[in-house]
């Protein structure tokens, strides 16, 4: 049975794959966003633009990280349910500690 924290693992039935260059583009820009906060800082610029901008970037995670929640909630999660057995209740719960995360943060 493969590990379902192998990033190799049932790699096909990831729900994001069909978006990945999308995601694999949004995150550079996250990338450029938080060099771009790192620039301000050490050219000490005003406070609540920092601030404005690590808004901005934290709205960007997270919009990424809603994204991937909602692919897995279609694709693996339904698939799971689509196959029955134990991997059911393992799916929902993984889905719910990724969720319970999101909310802490």
């Amino acid at each position: 049975m493969p590990d379902p924290h192998d990033a190799h693992a049932e790699h096909a039935a990831h729900g994001y794959i069909s978006d990945k260059a999308r995601y694999l583009a949004r995150l550079r820009r996250i990338e450029g966003q938080a060099r771009g906060i790192s620039r301000m800082i050490d050219e000490e610029q005003y406070c609540v633009d920092i601030l404005t901008q690590i808004s901005a970037l934290t709205s960007a995670l997270e919009s990424v990280a809603l994204g991937l929640l909602d692919d897995h909630l279609k694709h693996c999660v339904r698939d799971a349910v689509e196959s029955g057995g134990d991997a059911i209740d393992a799916k929902l719960a993984e889905a719910s500690q990724a969720i319970a995360r999101l909310v802490r943060s």
